[in-house]
C-alpha cells in the first residue's frame, strides 16, 4: 500500500521542470508489435511526446493471433509506475490491456501515485483483432468501479461500449443493450463516471466518433479504409490521444487528432507484414522505405 507521504513525494515532479511532454502506457506487451505498448510508444513518438511504459502482462502474438499470454505480477506493475512517475514524471496516462482483477486492482493503487489532474485515457481493451479474449469476466466489474470510473475520457468501440453499457444494466433507457444506438451507449457509458467518452467508428457502417462530455454530442467524421490494416488502431487512437491532451489540447481537439491519425494509420497500415492482419502504419514506414516525403 502506497502511503500519503510517498504519493505526496512521487508527485511532486513538475512538468515545468520536463523538457518534452510525458506519457505514460500501461498496458500489454504484444510480441508482433501491432497493438498494446509497442502501438502506443509509435503513437507517443507520433505526436511529439516521450512515452513511458508499465506492462500489465505479456502475449505472444503476432498478426495471426495470440498463442499465450502471461500476467505481469501486481506489485511489478505498481513499480514500474512509481519508477517512472518518481524520476520522469507523467504528463498524461493511456491504460490499455489489463487482463485480470489483479492487474486491474495494481493499476488502480498505481494510479494513486499521479499527480491530481493528470489525464487519464482508457482504451477497455477487451478482445484482440484477432478474436482472442484479452480481459478475463470477473475483470470486467473491475475495470469499471476501479479505472473507467476514474478516467478522465474512455475510448470504447461499438461492441466495448455494449459490454461497459451492460455493467449499468441489461435494459438502459427502455432497451436492451444490445439495441441501443451510439448516442445511448455514449451515455450509458458516461453514467460509469467517467469525464468524457469517445466511442470510435471502426465498427459502424459510417467511421465516425461520437464524443459525449455529459452536455456535449460532437461527431467526428473520417473515411473507411476497408483495404488498410486495423491491428492496433485503437491504441493508436487512445495513445494520440492522451499524447495530445499532455500537449494542451483540449478534449475535443484532442478527439479530431487521435481520429485523423489513427485512421490515416490504418490507410496505410502495413498490409504485406505477417499471414493475418497487419499493424496499422502510423511512423510512415511504408513511405520511408518507397523513398518518398513523409509528412506526419
Amino acid at each position: 500500500m502506497v502511503t500519503a507521504a510517498a504519493v505526496l513525494s512521487l508527485a511532486a515532479v513538475s512538468a515545468s521542470s520536463r523538457p518534452i511532454p510525458v506519457c505514460l502506457s500501461i498496458a500489454g506487451s504484444d510480441s508482433g508489435g501491432g497493438a498494446g505498448i509497442q502501438a502506443d510508444l509509435k503513437a507517443f513518438a507520433r505526436a511529439g511526446v516521450h512515452g513511458t511504459t508499465a506492462i500489465t502482462a505479456l502475449t505472444a502474438q503476432n498478426t495471426v493471433g495470440v498463442t499465450r499470454v502471461e500476467a505481469v505480477s501486481p506489485a511489478m506493475i505498481v513499480a514500474q509506475v512509481r519508477a517512472v512517475v518518481d524520476d520522469i514524471g507523467v504528463d498524461a496516462v493511456k491504460i490499455g490491456m489489463l487482463g485480470s482483477v489483479a492487474s486491474t486492482e495494481a493499476v488502480a493503487e498505481a494510479l494513486d501515485l499521479l499527480a491530481d489532474g493528470t489525464p487519464i485515457v482508457v482504451d477497455p481493451v477487451m478482445v484482440a483483432e484477432s478474436g482472442a479474449r484479452l480481459l478475463e469476466p470477473d475483470a470486467q466489474r473491475a475495470l469499471v468501479e476501479l479505472v473507467v470510473a476514474r478516467a478522465t475520457v474512455v475510448t470504447p468501440n461499438v461492441p466495448e461500449a455494449r459490454v461497459l453499457a451492460g455493467e449499468v444494466g441489461r435494459d438502459v433507457e427502455g432497451r436492451d443493450v444490445e439495441g441501443l444506438d451510439v448516442e445511448a451507449l455514449a451515455r450509458a457509458v458516461h453514467a460509469l463516471g467517467p469525464g468524457a467518452v469517445v466511442v470510435t467508428g471502426g465498427h459502424r457502417d459510417e467511421a465516425v466518433d461520437l464524443v459525449f462530455d455529459g452536455e456535449r454530442l460532437v461527431e467526428i467524421a473520417g473515411e473507411r479504409h476497408p483495404e488498410g490494416s486495423a491491428h492496433g488502431s485503437g491504441c493508436t487512437h487512445s495513445a494520440t490521444l492522451a499524447a495530445r491532451l499532455a500537449l494542451g489540447d483540449d478534449l475535443l481537439a484532442a478527439a479530431r487528432e487521435a481520429k485523423r491519425v489513427a485512421s490515416d494509420a490504418v490507410r496505410d497500415g502495413l498490409r504485406g507484414l505477417g499471414r493475418g492482419a497487419g499493424p496499422v502504419d502510423v511512423l510512415g514506414l511504408a513511405a520511408k522505405v518507397r523513398g518518398e516525403p513523409v509528412g506526419l
